[in-house]
């Protein structure tokens, strides 16, 4: 099916041959894109109104083509909406990374430090060792200036728990002296904190992760009911508020908080050498201080020798948001990689197939060069064909994206985060891959020789 071409009135014919004559080139470049206008001056020279009149009428004539190419359009549409679509998820996913990132260095505290038994930075998992005992955490609570809080902490992972036919994995359960949730800034949705009672006494109590809690109890309040955590009764003491995935993608949730003595009397674990230590001070404006005295003590405690590496890692909110920014800027080249590899075949499949489009319409361009389009007006309408299919294209690809991002979201695998950038983005990606794209061919078919295309190539 063929488009629909503007005619125009027949050249004059010879009387004495009955041949038409044919346009010099000076009579073309005033009749302007399209003959047969009555002789009035519509090229270079027109006015403001015209041109747009003129550009309005190509805009119309490109469309039709489109409808008239429904397969191949279709085809266009689609790969660039794919690729759209992989540029809305990673833009999305990225806004969401930055935004947890931001998140996770809020909740660790600029007042706070966390020290790890041994230096994670130099050993490997399965070479890691406890480092962190008790005296190391009397004497940072007695030794170390501007010292609030001192948690020393333990745990247990993949943890079976279950209340009535309820049942569930807990991903880690966590020792802790008195006083955890204020020690992580986390308050707590209901109940209470574990206190230095409950530690002292080594009781069976315990504060739950929000998941836990849903998985458990449902939408009832658990606190003061009693459940059994691998096989031992726990009575609720409260309830964290959500919070939601970790910076590695874990569930911060799904955890459970008990005594650090219950933990070493019902769970087996050691009992002289602990996991870490959360330490939080009264001023947040000297921590560059706290930390340099913080390892200088712990060096002395551990009998480190001056060159010899530390047995333990302190890690500070500035370290975690060096770590974060990290792994943000890789996501980000991996991501802006991947999008503009997706770009790029759509765009390659629009040029593949306007290549195609012009070989099929010689005949068409011929014809119109013939009656006095010049080269702006083919190059024009092709690159309008190419862009209102890459904006259509982009349109759905954002719908499909927004919706492939909202999929991954619910199945916990990202977190996204929508905004206005997203469609400016997409659309601005999708007008230069039409514009970048659809050039060639179009150009390709303004410079056809007229009677040569009019004879289909030939």
């Amino acid at each position: 099916m063929k488009a629909p071409l503007d005619t125009a009135p027949s050249s004059p014919t010879d009387q004495r041959s009955g041949t038409a004559k044919q346009p010099d080139n000076q009579s073309v470049q005033q009749a302007g894109p399209y003959a047969g206008n009555h002789g009035r001056n519509i090229g270079s020279h027109g006015s403001l109104a015209h041109r747009l009149r003129l550009f309005w009428r190509i805009r119309s004539m490109a469309l039709t083509v489109l409808w008239a190419y429904k397969l191949r359009s279709a085809f266009v549409i689609a790969a660039i909406a794919l690729g759209i679509a992989s540029l809305t998820v990673i833009i999305a996913a990225h806004d969401g990374a930055n935004r947890r990132a931001d998140e996770i260095t809020d909740n660790f505290g600029p007042d706070a430090l966390l020290i790890l038994g041994a230096d994670i930075t130099n050993r490997a998992v399965g070479q890691r060792s406890y480092t962190l005992t008790w005296n190391d955490a009397q004497r940072i609570r007695q030794s170390l200036p501007g010292t609030y809080l001192v948690v020393p902490m333990q745990a247990q992972y993949d943890v079976s728990a279950s209340y009535g036919n309820n049942k569930w994995g807990v991903r880690s359960v966590i020792g802790a002296t008195d006083n955890y949730g204020e020690s992580w800034n986390w308050p707590l949705a209901e109940g209470r904190d574990i206190s230095a009672t409950d530690v002292e006494q080594g009781a069976r109590v315990c504060l739950l992760g929000d998941s836990v809690a849903k998985e458990l109890f449902g939408d009832t309040s658990p606190v003061g009911k009693s459940f059994f955590l691998n096989k031992i009764p726990f009575t609720v003491a409260g309830v964290l508020t959500p919070r939601g995935l970790a910076g590695g993608g874990g569930n911060l949730d799904d955890r459970i908080i008990i005594p650090l003595t219950t933990m070493m009397q019902r769970f087996g674990v050691e009992r002289r050498y602990f996991r870490a230590l959360r330490i939080k001070f009264v001023d947040a404006e000297r921590m560059d201080d706290n930390v340099i005295n913080l390892e200088s003590l712990l060096r002395h405690l551990h009998g480190i020798r001056e060159g010899e590496p530390n047995d333990f890692t302190i890690l500070s909110a500035v370290e975690v948001q060096k770590f974060l920014s990290m792994i943000k800027g890789g996501l980000t080249i991996f991501l802006g990689i991947t999008a503009a590899a997706a770009i790029l075949v759509g765009g390659f499949v629009l040029a593949n197939l306007f290549y195609l489009s012009v070989s099929e319409r010689m005949r068409e361009i011929g014809l119109r060069r013939a009656l006095g389009a010049d080269r702006n007006a083919i190059i024009t309408q092709f690159l309008i064909e190419a862009v209102a299919l890459t904006v259509i294209g982009a349109v759905v690809g954002i719908f499909i994206g927004l919706a492939m991002g909202q999929m991954l979201a619910r199945l916990g695998l990202i977190e996204i985060h929508l905004s206005w950038k997203i469609f400016s983005y997409a659309l601005a990606s999708a007008t230069a891959v039409g514009l970048i794209f659809g050039l060639r061919p179009a150009r390709h078919a303004a410079d056809m020789d007229p009677i040569q295309a009019l004879r289909g190539g030939d």
